[in-house]
């Protein structure tokens, strides 16, 4: 009877999320993280890792990125 109850729950709580992201949607919102490294920092990190005078913190330092993000532009 329980599990009835809190399954009905969920799907009406389903129901509610679904609506509410097609609401955002429509007035033009989309979701997710914004976009933090810009288009020049990406090229920047990618031409100064092709050149191979820097280490990668070096780079890293000058472009203003992490070495995660770095490594996930690069490598």
């Amino acid at each position: 009877m329980t599990a009835s109850i809190a399954e009905l729950e969920r799907d009406i709580i389903r129901e509610r999320t679904l609506a509410g992201l097609a609401a955002a949607k429509a007035r033009g919102r989309k979701g997710g993280w914004k976009k933090i490294i810009t288009r020049g920092q990406e090229l920047e990190a990618k031409r100064l890792a092709d050149e191979g005078k820097l280490s990668s913190t070096d780079i890293c330092k000058r472009v203003g990125i992490s070495r995660a993000s770095y490594y996930r532009l690069v490598v």
